[in-house]
């Protein structure tokens, strides 16, 4: 039988948002209805509320988000009722070729839940990253929850449905990050400080955190950087070249999704050094480099799609480190807030204010 909720709405393009009455159907097969305990408020997010995703409005935002799970359908095994979990935007299928290759970070049919939420006039809702998570339940698919220790605070395990895993991953995962390493990071939101932490978890030796706000650079030393360049006011390749004995970092992770940013990544980086790109970029953005010199200068240019994690191995594994005090995730949480704050959230975090706000239900 079908149940109803409050949820966070995004009705159309730029719209502020409001707190709806969702409708939430029954578990088919393959699904789990999660009752939700506390969501993030992402960029991700405001992406959606802008247009600058896709244009099936409404939109049911949310998605860094953790809960219990309240009732499954049939054939699901992995997860039961009353289970503590992460969700995550990337479910594996298992049977492409890449899960087949034993390579399901690069799963390439990953799946959502088939049935729709609805507002009560039977309006279909499209759940932000297929999870909906600004809302009391949601309905995803199974494979979308990773059970995880319950007695970590639901405000810091939410985090790792989409940020910190992004930026914890863009360093250990995608940019193999090892001792001694040099890293520098361009862009010192969540996701930047995530790749710190990351870098410093993997053992780098010098980690150069860039961006262009003094609150955020001193915010990333408290995270682990070593050194901070204000990019506003100095040179990034020189500085960063001048702080690796003029050769540039072995990985640098562009945290931002620009251009010019992604130049700077680019020409920073020691030869056959990494660039990792993570921030998120817009449809029309382009970039122009000599070819000679990507072929120069050797290395690798990758780009980072959720940290190229493993929700089943990945979550757990940082949740355990983090109750062992080996890393921070409560750092991240600047703030709680409720279902109806989430416009003035979105205004903080443009504005720079907070690294999370967290929606607590």
């Amino acid at each position: 039988m079908s149940q109803q909720v409050r949820g966070v709405v995004a009705p159309g393009k730029n719209e502020a948002v409001r707190v709806e009455t969702i409708v939430i159907p029954d578990p088919g097969a393959g699904e789990a209805v999660v009752k939700i305990q506390a969501c993030g408020v992402c960029h991700t997010d405001l992406h959606y509320k802008q247009g600058g995703i896709s244009d099936d409005y409404p939109f049911l935002l949310g998605h860094e988000a953790s809960g219990v799970v309240e009732s499954v359908g049939a054939g699901v095994t992995d997860v039961a009722p009353g289970d503590f979990v992460i969700l995550n935007w990337r479910a594996v299928c298992g049977s492409c070729r890449a899960c087949l290759r034993g390579r399901p970070w690069y799963c390439f049919n990953t799946h959502n839940a088939t049935q729709k939420m609805t507002l009560t006039d039977g309006t279909e809702l499209s759940p932000a990253l297929g999870i909906g998570a600004f809302a009391e339940k949601t309905l995803v698919a199974a494979g979308q929850c990773t059970k995880v220790d319950p007695s970590v605070a639901p405000a810091v395990a939410g985090l790792l449905g989409c940020g910190v895993m992004a930026g914890i991953g863009a360093a250990i995962n995608t940019g193999n990050v090892g001792r001694g390493d040099t890293v520098a990071v361009i862009g010192c939101g969540g996701v930047g400080d995530a790749a710190i932490v990351g870098s410093r978890l993997a053992g780098a030796a010098k980690i150069i955190a860039v961006d262009i706000d003094d609150r955020k650079l001193t915010t990333a030393k408290t995270m682990g950087a070593t050194h901070t360049v204000n990019s506003r006011t100095t040179d990034v390749i020189e500085t960063v070249r001048e702080l690796t004995a003029g050769f540039g970092a072995d990985v640098v992770i562009e945290a931002v999704g620009r251009p010019e940013t992604y130049n700077q990544a680019f020409y920073a980086r020691d030869l056959a050094g990494t660039v990792v790109l993570v921030g998120v970029p817009t449809p029309e953005m382009k970039i122009e480099l000599p070819l000679l010199d990507v072929f120069g200068r050797g290395g690798s240019l990758k780009s980072s799609w959720y940290g190229d994690c493993l929700p089943s191995r990945d979550f757990p594994m940082l949740i355990d480190l983090h109750q062992q005090g080996r890393i921070d995730l409560a750092a991240f949480v600047t703030e709680t807030v409720g279902l109806g704050d989430v416009e003035q959230a979105f205004a903080r975090m443009h504005e720079g204010d907070v690294l999370r706000s967290v929606v607590m239900l």
